[in-house]
């Protein structure tokens, strides 16, 4: 990229939810600013929020009115997920219609969401709708209130979550994401100290120890969906303010390693990418396999990787940690 930087690569106008984000939460630019301003305003006619929105059926659904997480990643769950990502919000018609859709289809026993038709709650599905939800804008909503506190309630004792009962683990993360993603002011002091342990878990850990090594792990994604790998960790840790703490320490050096002479970063692979007895289930059941949902091409400088990157080393930085 001679004469032109990352950052400079991020700001191109070819896709407004880049540029948005890299404005306002890399740079630092208020939501009034000019720039910020024009981004934000072609976020639904431009890129890929365009695209999505334009796969979205006059009801408010995606691929299925029947189920709004299957198939898997062309689905509604998914097709929300990754326009939170890309900084769209309720004030779009559309994107508020769906939102309401998936709640309502999604009640979770008590009053808040992510739950099935009886109202048991899944801690990966309640974890991943408070996250999107409160980047929507529904961060004064009940239901995600009451989520939050189910979040609570059902975390580990010893900090962190545990997915179909394996014991927790790190690819259990996407409860402690909704609380990432809920004001910090909001917090209650139990919320508070089930976050601290929480983390805890994740940073004892130095954000991959956990029994054999799971190659994936080690590989940049987008979306993430319901996947765990170091970047994924790292933003997390970061955006809860740990960027100061040494156990990120292999985390970042692996970010590093992975930066490209120009100063970008890859997309390794889009998810599903699993390895072990996932990957032999799939084989033997390729009718089930997941429609891959890719926006970037794997093996290709990846915007949403290097932006997620670029903040991570920001925040690093600006907690006292070591970016270089």
């Amino acid at each position: 990229m001679p004469r032109k930087t990352a950052v400079d690569w991020l700001l191109e106008p070819d896709q407004p939810a880049v540029r948005y984000r890299t404005l306002t939460e890399l740079l630092g630019r208020r939501e009034d600013d000019p720039e910020v301003r024009e981004a934000r305003a072609r976020l639904t006619t431009e890129g890929w929020g365009a695209t999505t929105l334009a796969d979205r059926s006059p009801e408010g659904w995606w691929a299925s009115g029947a189920s709004l997480y299957r198939p898997k990643y062309l689905a509604t769950t998914w097709r929300l997920l990754l326009l939170s990502e890309l900084g769209l919000t309720r004030r779009e018609p559309a994107v508020r219609r769906s939102c309401e859709l998936w709640m309502q289809r999604f009640p979770l026993r008590g009053g808040g969401v992510g739950g099935n038709s009886k109202g048991t709650g899944h801690h990966c599905l309640v974890g991943n709708m408070v996250r999107a939800l409160v980047r929507f804008g529904y961060a004064d909503d009940l239901r995600i209130r009451r989520s939050l506190e189910w979040l609570q309630e059902t975390a580990d004792p010893n900090g962190g979550w545990s997915c179909f009962g394996r014991g927790r683990n790190l690819d259990s993360w996407e409860g402690l994401s909704a609380f990432a993603a809920y004001p910090r002011r909001r917090w209650s002091p139990s919320m508070a100290a089930c976050v601290e342990r929480a983390a805890e878990f994740f940073l004892d850990r130095e954000l991959h120890r956990q029994g054999a090594r799971y190659p994936p792990w080690y590989r940049f994604h987008f979306p993430v969906h319901y996947y765990y790998d170091v970047l994924v960790g790292l933003d997390l840790l970061t955006r809860l303010g740990y960027g100061d703490d040494r156990r990120l320490r292999f985390g970042l050096d692996l970010l590093r390693e992975k930066r490209q002479a120009d100063g970008r970063w890859e997309l390794d692979a889009v998810h599903p990418d699993v390895e072990g007895p996932m990957a032999v289930w799939y084989r033997q059941h390729p009718s089930d396999r997941p429609v891959p949902l890719a926006v970037e091409a794997p093996g290709r400088p990846s915007k949403m990787v290097t932006l997620t990157a670029l903040t991570v080393l920001s925040r690093v930085e600006a907690q006292g940690g070591n970016a270089a």
